[in-house]
């Protein structure tokens, strides 16, 4: 029972996340995170433009909630908006702004896009990127274009978890292009990465050090006899002089 309720929980994000980002799709959005409470579902959009998303007087949280109340049958949607601040860091937004502009510009001037964004990515401090347009760029036979720049892992549980991984798909008179972006962030810590330690060199006391110790006393010994040698000197001329 409690699977199958975490289940449908995710199924209902995931509808909701689909049909927002139809709704939104100029508005930069990334992804949607639900939370149930008591009060009703809580919904986080979190996009680059919040402006864009809340609209002129809030018409378009308006109109949105109530879709959903309507179509998802939610019972009391709150929508709350979260600023993206560094959206080239974001795969989903990277992948629907290359859409956008194949949409804009057309598919001939592909690889300036890719490159552009790329860049875009790397100057914002990710260690890698990869991306993959597939379909009619240009020509009459579909085609694949890769392109990475930096460090990606391709297999492992860090592949999987860490690396951001989105899709988008762009209509054009020639047919679908799809449009696929990886980036691997900056602070991803690999398992093979290695630490040296350097040894903290600590100052031992006369006391720990028995070489110091030793010669300290024998240099004290030295002293007291110099001194006995001087004093004995001292007396016997007192005693010629008497």
């Amino acid at each position: 029972m409690i699977e199958r309720k975490f289940v449908k929980q995710n199924v209902t994000e995931q509808s909701i996340q689909e049909y927002v980002m139809s709704r939104l799709s100029r508005a930069g959005v990334s992804h949607v995170k639900l939370q149930l409470t008591p009060l009703g579902e809580k919904i986080t959009v979190f996009s680059s433009h919040p402006g864009l998303v809340v609209g002129s007087g809030g018409e378009n949280i308006k109109t949105l909630t109530a879709a959903l109340k309507k179509k998802l049958k939610l019972e009391n949607p709150q929508i709350e908006i979260s600023e993206i601040t560094t959206p080239n860091s974001d795969a989903q937004i990277v992948a629907d702004k290359i859409a956008a502009s194949l949409e804009r510009y057309g598919s001939k001037n592909f690889k300036g896009v890719m490159h552009r964004t790329i860049t875009d990515v790397i100057n914002q401090g990710a260690r890698g990127v990869e991306i993959v347009l597939s379909g009619k760029i240009p020509g009459a036979r579909a085609k694949c274009w890769r392109i990475l720049r930096g460090y990606m892992k391709k297999c492992g549980d860090i592949a999987v978890t860490d690396v951001k991984f989105a899709r988008a798909y762009a209509q054009l008179k020639s047919g679908t292009i799809g449009v696929k972006v990886k980036i691997m962030p900056s602070g991803i810590v690999l398992p093979d990465t290695v630490k040296i330690i350097e040894e903290k060199k600590t100052e031992m006391t006369a006391e720990e050090k028995p070489e110091e110790k030793e010669k300290e006393e024998k240099k004290e010994k030295k002293e007291k006899k110099k001194r006995s040698v001087k004093k004995k000197k001292e007396h016997e001329k007192e005693d010629k002089s008497a």
